[in-house]
């Protein structure tokens, strides 16, 4: 069996694509377009469809509707996560409700693209995901080592932060933002850096999905109060590390 999220070890080879979407001729046109781009593209066409073949094949990442039948998009993505915390989640739908969006992030997803969507828009996400490993091109610190921030440790390639018996999992796109804001801390994160560099973008709907993981890595730092992320209003986020 081939290993999990070989994504990031490799963005050279065949990318593993499981697109989970009941409308056959939409699919039809996602599979055609991104097997053009060097992913291998399987369809489930219903939400028990989709979970059946992420166990068996554990791909590299996933595109799901939210609206399915069987078992909605939403439900997927929550089972998803309960196994892998890293696979990148893209839900595709035609909701127009803030609410959706942020449930959809909330439950785990990378990113939310709503119908009608450009090819060239998704291939342009989906690349992105591909190659965040190397979003920062002069780090502060090494991605392949520990580095501590307060009384945590992160570890930005297994997408961990820990604290004496504590192992929190991060999702990539929580560690690669928690990776920005490590690289200037006590200094700012231009908002519209972090935006361009993660979604590839600086519109509306991406900034307020930024907001919705700013939210959760705050959480995970409630029990150490010398790390603060504070809201710089207009221009960005600073993490501060009071000694």
């Amino acid at each position: 069996m081939k290993e999990p999220h070989s994504v990031y070890n490799s963005i050279m080879s065949k990318i593993d694509l499981l697109l989970v979407e009941d409308e056959a001729v939409l699919a039809a046109i996602i599979k055609e377009s991104l097997e053009t781009r060097d992913f291998t593209v399987r369809i489930a066409v219903n939400g028990m469809d989709g979970w059946n073949q992420f166990k068996a094949r554990r791909p590299d990442v996933c595109i799901m509707d939210v609206m399915l039948p069987r078992k909605d998009g939403f439900s997927l993505a929550s089972e998803i996560r309960l196994i892998d915390a890293k696979v990148p989640i893209i839900f595709l739908t035609a909701r127009r409700e803030t609410t959706d969006v942020i449930r959809g992030l909330e439950i785990g997803a990378d990113d939310y693209m709503k119908k009608p969507f450009s090819m060239e828009e998704l291939v342009l996400r989906l690349m992105i995901m591909v190659k965040r490993s190397n979003i920062s091109t002069s780090p502060r610190f090494s991605a392949h080592e520990p580095i501590k921030i307060g009384r945590y440790l992160f570890n930005y390639q297994k997408l961990q932060l820990y604290r004496e018996n504590e192992s929190i999992q991060l999702s990539q796109r929580e560690a690669d933002l928690l990776h920005l804001l490590i690289n200037v801390k006590n200094d700012l994160l231009n908002r519209k850096t972090a935006l361009i560099k993660l979604w590839g973008e600086d519109d509306p709907f991406s900034s307020r999905s930024m907001d919705v993981y700013i939210t959760r890595i705050r959480k995970y730092f409630l029990q150490d109060n010398s790390v603060e992320i504070i809201n710089i209003r207009g221009k960005g986020y600073s993490l501060i590390e009071y000694s």
